[in-house]
């Protein structure tokens, strides 16, 4: 019996470990790093993801997922992005929400590089055309006209955009070496380069653009769990359904550049900053435009360090503040004053090489029109207010004394002295004049003035 006992023991204890097993919570896997891009991709955006990943990487995160948004940005910033992404150690998921988001231009080569590309219900992905704001870099369209034949025969050679098509081409290969990486739609991506090609989430599911559609954050982790992904030269397969989210912020530090990098801020920063610089020199002792101006200055010349900017457009900007201080001293009925404000609405238009259907282009109607108007009614005021100062009279100096009353300090006759603005003047009459009279400056001459009794003073003494 013993031994038959033992056995039903040994038997319970193991079905009592199997129960345990069954009802108990499943361990909790690695955590997942999220990581948020919402605006503009550009060096501070850039050098936030990049800390991520090296974050992720680090503390051994099961994966970093990018949650973004973008209407587009800077090529240059995408570049980096996309290499940190190709050359991670960690699974990059990047997933395009809220729903309504877009993954415009720059985040069309984002999302393709991750090692998952998903969507949310509602958002959009494509439009990955180059374009830029340089003059001369876009072709015009070619008329009906152009392409008939001339009386040679020979049909008119259309005009070419050398600068262009690098950018084009070279876009376009770079985009294609993405998807060949991930095992994409090579055709849609290149399309999407070449001819702005864009599509709902549904489309780019269907032609394998993406690899899952998700709800939200965490039915995105649900879908993406077991799913296997190559990481270097490791197959990594993903447990992901038990993660905790940990959110990474972006710090104090690239949320300022953030901010100063958006084209429209720069542009507003070098406005305030020579407005302030003008209003200290015309009005010497205010010091505080003066501190403003230099400070706002200082804060544009940073943004320029990270916005790629046109040089022309800059000097415009300049020379047509230049305008304005010349109408100021120099009489031109306005024509100097009129060909500043131009000069700074094209340079203001021109300063910024950033895409021009991106968030980080200058719109020339929401943004350098108000802003040259602005100037325009400020620099008028000055100039309105400065020009009546010129009819006013003397205030200051020796043409500032004569008509000013005092009072005599000594008899006068005809030398003696009178009280002026709390000083002791020597002075001279054309007749006697007593102590305690007043009398009016009619002359300076050196450190002496000629005086005459005010009108109707006699009378008042009678």
């Amino acid at each position: 019996m013993r031994p038959r006992s033992a056995q039903l023991s040994r038997w319970v204890a193991l079905v009592a470990l199997g129960v345990s097993a069954a009802v108990a919570p499943r361990a909790l896997a690695a955590p997942v790093y999220v990581a948020t891009v919402d605006g503009g991709i550009n060096p501070a955006v850039a050098d936030y993801l990049q800390k991520a990943i090296e974050r992720a990487e680090e503390e051994g995160a099961a994966a970093l997922v990018i949650e973004l948004d973008t209407p587009g940005g800077l090529l240059a910033a995408t570049k980096d992005i996309v290499n940190a992404i190709l050359n991670a150690d960690v699974a990059v998921i990047v997933y395009v929400s809220p729903r309504g988001a877009w993954a415009a231009s720059a985040g069309t080569f984002i999302t393709l590089a991750g090692h998952v590309a998903a969507m949310a219900p509602g958002t959009s992905i494509g439009a990955a055309h180059p374009v830029s704001i340089l003059p001369g870099t876009t072709p015009p369209p070619s008329r009906p006209e152009d392409d008939e034949e001339d009386d040679g025969g020979e049909a008119a050679p259309a005009p070419r955009d050398i600068a262009g098509e690098k950018i084009e081409n070279f876009t376009a290969a770079f985009m294609e070496s993405i998807a060949e990486e991930r095992e994409r739609n090579v055709e849609w991506a290149i399309e999407a380069v070449r001819n702005s090609k864009a599509v709902t989430q549904k489309e780019a599911l269907a032609k394998n653009v993406i690899d899952v559609v998700a709800d939200d954050l965490e039915h995105l982790l649900e879908v993406v769990d077991g799913r296997s992904v190559k990481v270097g030269r490791t197959e990594l397969r993903l447990e992901t359904a038990t993660s905790a989210i940990v959110r990474i912020e972006m710090s104090a530090v690239n949320r300022f550049f953030d901010v100063i990098s958006d084209p429209q801020i720069a542009l507003l920063l070098i406005l305030a900053g020579l407005l302030g610089l003008y209003v200290e020199f015309t009005q010497p002792g205010m010091i505080a435009p003066g501190v403003a101006g230099v400070v706002a200055l200082v804060l544009a010349g940073l943004a320029l360090q990270i916005i790629p900017f046109n040089w022309i457009g800059l000097l415009l900007i300049l020379g047509g503040i230049g305008l304005l201080i010349a109408e100021v001293f120099i009489t031109s009925f306005g024509l100097l004053f009129g060909a500043g404000i131009i000069c700074f609405a094209v340079g203001g238009y021109m300063i910024f090489d950033v895409p021009e259907q991106s968030d980080l282009a200058v719109p020339f109607w929401q943004v350098v029109v108000p802003a040259a108007l602005a100037l325009a009614v400020f620099g008028g005021v000055v100039v309105f207010l400065l020009s009546r100062s010129l009819w006013r009279p003397q205030v200051v100096g020796a043409e500032g004394l004569v008509g000013a009353s005092a009072t005599v300090y000594e008899d006068i006759d005809p030398l003696g002295k009178i009280y002026l603005h709390g000083d002791t003047w020597n002075a001279r009459a054309d007749y006697a004049v007593a102590k305690g009279e007043r009398v009016r400056i009619v002359e300076v001459e050196d450190l002496s003035v000629k005086v005459e009794r005010e009108s109707n003073s006699g009378e008042e003494r009678a």
